[in-house]
């Protein structure tokens, strides 16, 4: 129902990556999936996520009509930072969260683009289309006459790169902000403000403080607060506790949309 309120294309999710098994992070996956095979999808659907997550779901789907796509599971059990998925446009890493039981966080990347050719200089040394995408692979340019273009004068540099930190249920960890420094904009929950910080270290949660913390210190670009406890009515003053930390803060609703500032280059 979200997907569909919010125009989310069903036949365009190729990857679902799953932070932990709490029901609130996983009771909508058989639903989505019958959908799916509702739809007529029979290309195959990628899920990361921690162990028994593989014998949890297939429990729920023992009893519905058999799916017509294939699942390809990926059990994450590795307590560093690790490359889970590559393709041309983007990475994806996982890392250890602390929470009640195993539970990762993903960070997202961009890889840095081609390079940008200039048209002035297409004109100007009249070069063929079919020179272009190795200048913008980084190849210099040789002449009719045998000069030798050097590569930074026909191109100018690619567009930032854009990155993105999804930092699920946890406490609060000194060892993170390493593993997502400098990422363009960070999600990390905030389940309870200052007054809640000794129920926050009992349930493997954060403050909203924390959270800014976390932000601050990997010197992000932007950052997210959400996943609030239901006894908050009113969630600014959780905004303003992050705030006061870390001002490029916002609270989390559903269906907003960031516009991902880009701040650095990643190749």
């Amino acid at each position: 129902m979200r997907l569909r309120r919010y125009k989310i294309k069903y036949r365009q999710i190729r990857t679902i990556f799953i932070s932990h098994l709490h029901g609130d992070h996983v009771f909508g996956l058989p639903g989505l999936l019958s959908t799916l095979s509702m739809l007529d999808r029979t290309e195959p659907l990628d899920i990361f996520g921690p162990p028994y997550m593989e014998d949890w779901l297939a429990g729920q789907l023992k009893y519905f009509t058999p799916l017509g796509f294939p699942l390809i599971f990926h059990t994450l059990t590795g307590k560093e930072p690790e490359l889970i998925y590559e393709d041309k446009r983007m990475t994806v890493t996982c890392f250890p969260l602390n929470h009640r039981i195993p539970t990762w966080g993903y960070l997202f990347r961009e890889k840095a683009g081609l390079l940008n050719i200039r048209k002035d200089m297409i004109d100007f040394y009249n070069i063929p289309l079919c020179n272009i995408p190795a200048i913008k692979a980084g190849a210099d340019f040789l002449t009719d006459e045998g000069m030798t273009v050097p590569n930074e004068r026909l191109t100018l540099p690619p567009k930032a790169s854009r990155s993105y930190a999804y930092c699920a249920d946890t406490m609060y960890m000194e060892q993170l902000p390493q593993m997502i420094s400098n990422v363009d904009l960070l999600y990390h929950e905030a389940t309870y403000g200052n007054e809640g910080k000794k129920r926050a270290k009992e349930t493997f949660h954060s403050t909203a403080e924390e959270a800014a913390k976390i932000a601050y210190t990997a010197n992000v670009g932007k950052l997210v607060i959400g996943h609030f406890s239901a006894r908050y009515k009113d969630i600014i003053p959780l905004l303003e506790e992050a705030r006061s930390i870390f001002p490029n803060t916002e609270a989390a609703e559903d269906g907003m949309v960031f516009e991902v500032e880009r701040k650095t280059v990643f190749s």
